[in-house]
């Protein structure tokens, strides 16, 4: 066995030796040219002179010298760095005759000799290669006055930020920007784009962030994620700035923002608060179950999470999302503090976050159910409307503290909790009709509910450097708490007709119920590293994880003085559920020169116990999960990588799909539960490859995709004449639902035409199956999708940006081919700032909408929102501004979807904020410092 597995290394392996040999050489010795004396750990990169990608990367030794190793020739650039000095650049050629070139000594001189016009515009000086580090000089762009990080990032060249915040660097999404390499209001971006002045920075820092585990033991296990990092100005680091925003419009719209952050050295304080109508919902309500120390890494135990029951029971709490359906008013603030000392030994990070959100939405929802050819019933068309208002409240709070007991052991403390509370009134209507337009049933309800929440958490991290290198031992333990309460009134009434359209009978549901759920779970996860040799090492775990919870709800019907008294058993249950489950695993890693191997499998053993105490039933399971995982990363530059992943696990059927609880409030769909269901295997392959030009800001990101479910779990659907449905999970045998799809994402500057362009395209689509009434079918999807970008600015003078492009999607079922959903759809985005004489900025955005007619639908949907605005800003520091907007100049705001699963076709509208014209007043004021920038 061993023999053939070095064989299958040496077979794979050996063509990388051969490629990697070299035949070519650069060398020389770095000095300071006043103190003549040798510069150790000076930066020196090879880049090709055609497009200035990376070639060869190195740092000087204790004498100065170095030595690179191109592997092919061809013309290049040496371009050499150290802090403090400017940097140097010489053209060099390699070929068959010069194979050597010695650059001798290379003399460096102090910035502070040079004129800073030739540092701050310098090409060579605006962007540096750090080994896999892009790092951009922010004194090499130009921007306004009191700009944001955010405007200073669009500059950046392989940077892209759309108009929701969402950033994008060489084509990867970037999740994570950090302030001087700590996190700032935990994981949400925009708090530091949006907020943080550009003229504060000093460098922006790109770069692949390897994971915690990787970083600690330094094995490389392939885990990485585009991360920015914002270098602030030595000089910026003490002093306190903010902005206060308040704005009042039309259809009584309003807005309001103010935020103020303290540093001093490397403690820092902020606090900020926000109040509007008009959709935005705070500054940090998007990162919803983020926390600042949710970074803790724990292993997947594959255990159950406690349910009490299928499907949804009318008791659910509003999680506070706002994604435009609607009219929101949102109140939210916060505040953060972290700070470093003791030698950054030590440190702590801290966030609390406070907010309220109410929404009032109206929908309608029309549904088309695809039955089998031949029934009685083979098609149902459903109209269903909606009145609901929800209003959370919320309060979550998180620190992190972190003690370096030395050279070799840390420890990483964090707690973080939630308070909520949340009500909710629900109003709703609906209708079925046969393909014949004939009844089938006519509904009402309403449902009521008030609900509470508490969660606990805490985390300890211990992690110890051993003596030998890459030996390493780290123990996590998480204990974590949940309570939830819920009470609420549920009422609804059916009305039933025969296959004629003629009434039969009704249906009515009235009662009050009440839910309690709390559940307490201990985790842990040991990991031991051990590296074999110098190519090879082992990452061995294991983990204990034990939880208990309970669940009691309760329906009551009312007695003859109209009181809900009256416990119906049959709706009710008091659940306690005991789990524990034991985990271990291997992954075994290669790393040599460009290429990384990872490859193992984690597997758990979990014990279910679960008793009812109103019935005394009990249900026990056993179950064993296995999860291998390989991967394959080939690094041919520090910016062009090949990468392949593999991962499989076992899915064990839900509580629910085993066991469901009976939930009545909606007569119309009943869930059944199969404790026969067996467990499901899934697959799931990456592939991706990854290139970018520094100097020319060309990227490049390919991506393919593709998972298949073995013994797959489906749902299986009963409908009657009366177009009730009942559902019942089942496995599927022989049949193996696919997910695929491709994506590609390009991008360059165009020189000639000084414009910037990108490319993005790809497919997705899949084929599911169930069984409807009896019949199989089966579900395709397709969606293929592809759009152009361009977008051009000039310093002082401009910005402008568009986007364009088609999606054609395929959706059909196979009971009922003639009623498919394919049809074409496109969108657009576009905006431009003009920045006009007297300080005023005129800008305007557009976004634009289609959706083609189908078989299924017979109306096209069209929305154009156009958007504009003017502002003046005031005084030399221009920190005082001016704005007259207007959202939604055409009014054609309509929320819309349309989507399509298993046998189901829907498409739904609802309202949302619409036109609206609003003047609003913006100070940003500074004292940082020199205080503020000059102008």
């Amino acid at each position: 066995m061993k023999l053939k597995l070095l064989l299958l290394f040496l077979v794979c392996y050996c063509p990388f030796l051969v490629f990697s040999q070299s035949n070519y050489e650069v060398r020389g010795v770095v000095t300071d040219t006043a103190a003549t004396y040798k510069m150790v750990n000076t930066t020196i990169t090879v880049l090709n002179a055609k497009d200035s990608t990376l070639v060869k990367f190195a740092r000087t030794g204790s004498d100065g010298a170095f030595k690179l190793l191109p592997s092919k020739a061809g013309k290049f650039i040496l371009l050499v760095s150290y802090p403090g000095y400017a940097d140097y650049v010489e053209n060099f050629s390699l070929d068959s005759l010069k194979k050597m070139h010695d650059f001798g000594k290379l003399n460096l001189v102090l910035k502070s000799t040079l004129l800073q016009d030739v540092i701050i515009k310098g090409n060579v000086n605006a962007i540096k290669m750090k080994g896999d580090t892009t790092e951009f000089n922010a004194a090499a762009y130009v921007i306004q006055p009191n700009a944001k990080v955010e405007d200073l990032l669009k500059q950046l060249p392989g940077i892209t930020i759309d108009k929701d915040g969402k950033i994008t660097a060489q084509g990867q999404a970037v999740n994570k920007v950090l302030v001087d390499g700590e996190e700032f209001f935990g994981d949400d971006p925009t708090l530091v784009t949006k907020n943080l002045r550009g003229d504060m920075v000093d460098k922006v820092q790109l770069f692949d962030k390897t994971s915690d585990q990787a970083a600690f033991t330094g094995i490389d296990d392939g885990q990485k994620a585009k991360t920015i990092n914002i270098k602030l100005k030595e000089d910026k680091k003490q002093g306190y700035f903010g902005k206060v925003d308040a704005g009042g419009g039309t259809e009584d719209f309003y807005s309001g923002q103010a935020m103020v952050n303290a540093f001093k050295g490397k403690k820092k304080v902020a606090a900020y608060g926000t109040i509007g109508n008009n959709g935005k919902t705070g500054l940090s309500w998007s990162d919803n179950n983020k926390f600042g120390t949710s970074n803790f890494q724990m292993s997947d135990d594959g255990m159950y999470m406690f349910s009490s029951g299928g499907g949804d029971d009318g008791l659910d709490s509003y999680n506070g999302q706002y994604n435009g359906e609607g009219l929101p008013k949102t109140l939210s603030g916060g505040g953060h503090f972290s700070n470093k000392w003791n030698k950054d030994k030590e440190n702590i990070n801290t966030n609390y976050k406070v907010g309220a959100i109410d929404v009032t939405s109206n929908s309608s929802t029309k549904t088309q159910n695809n039955l089998p050819e031949g029934s009685e019933t083979s098609l149902i068309r459903s109209n269903a409307a909606e009145r609901s208002t929800k209003h959370l409240f919320r309060q979550k709070l998180d620190a992190t503290y972190t003690i370096s007991l030395d050279s070799n052991a840390t420890i990483k403390v964090g707690v973080d909790g939630l308070l909520k509370n949340n009500n909710s009134d629900t109003q709703g209507s609906g209708n079925s009709k046969r393909a014949d337009s004939t009844a089938i049933n006519n509904s009402l309800s309403h449902s009521d509910n008030k609900g509470d929440q508490r969660d606990l958490n805490a985390n300890v991290l211990y992690t110890q450097k051993l003596k030998k290198k890459g030996r390493t031992f780290s123990l996590n333990l998480r204990q974590s708490n949940t309570e939830k309460n819920n009470k609420g009134n549920v009422y609804s009434l059916n009305q039933f007709f025969d296959i004629n359209g003629e009434f039969t009978r009704e249906q009515v549901l009235d009662q009050y119920k009440t839910s309690h759920n709390d559940m307490a779970a201990f985790s842990s996860n040991a990991t031991y590293t051990e590296p074999i040799t110098k190519t090879w090492s082992v990452v061995l775990n294991y983990g204990l994880n034990i939880s208990q919870g309970t669940s009691v709800r309760k329906s009551y019907n009312k007695n003859a003085a109209g009181q809900y008294t009256d416990l119906d058993m049959e709706f009710s249950n008091d659940f306690k559920l005991n789990q524990i489950s034991n985990q271990g695993g291997a992954v075994f890693n290669f790393k040599k020169d460009k290429t990384t191997i990872n490859f193992g499998t984690k597997i758990s053993d979990v014990n279910f116990k679960q008793k009812d105490g109103l019935t005394q039933e009990r249900f026990d399971r056993k179950f064993t999960n296995w999860n291998p995982s390989l991967s394959y990363k080939y690094a041919f530059s520090q910016m062009k990588s090949l990468r392949f992943d593999y991962y499989g696990n076992t899915t064990q059927p839900s509580i629910n799909q085993l066991q469901p609880v009976k939930v009545n409030n909606d007569p119309l769909n009943i869930y059944d539960g199969n404790p026969d269901l067996r467990p499901s295997y899934n697959s799931r392959i990456n592939a991706n490859f990854g290139s970018y030009k520094v100097m020319s800001g060309e990227s490049i990101w390919f991506n393919v995709y593709t998972s298949f479910t073995s013994n797959a779990i489906a749902n299986q659907t009963t409908i009657d004449n009366e177009g009730k449905s009942t559902h019942k999970p089942i496995n599927i045998d022989g049949k193996t639902p696919t997910n695929f799809g491709t994506y590609i994402n390009y991008y360059r500057k165009i020189k000639g035409l000084d414009i910037e362009a990108g490319f993005n395209g790809g497919l997705n689509g899949g084929t599911s199956y169930s069984m409807v009434n009896q019949d199989f079918n089966t579900t395709n999807n397709m969606n293929y999708n592809g759009s152009i970008s361009i977008s051009k600015r000039k310093e002082k003078k401009y910005d402008a940006y568009i986007s364009a492009g088609p999606t054609y999607t395929i959706s059909n079922s196979s009971l009922q081919k003639e009623f498919n959903d394919n049809g074409w759809s496109a969108n657009g985005n576009a905006n431009f700032t003009v920045y006009l004489p007297g300080k005023i900025e005129l800008g305007s955005d557009a976004q634009y909408e289609y959706r083609a007619k189908t078989k299924s639908f017979n109306q096209s949907f069209e929305r154009f929102i156009w958007n504009a605005n003017i502002s003046k800003k005031f005084f030399k520091a221009q920190d005082l501004k001016l704005s007259l907007a207007a959202n939604d100049l055409l009014n054609q705001n309509t929320g819309f979807d349309r989507s399509a699963s298993s046998n189901l076709i829907t498409q739904r509208r609802y309202n949302t904020i619409g036109r609206y014209f609003m003047a609003s007043l913006t100070w940003d004021f500074n004292k940082m410092g020199g205080g503020a920038p000059k102008q």
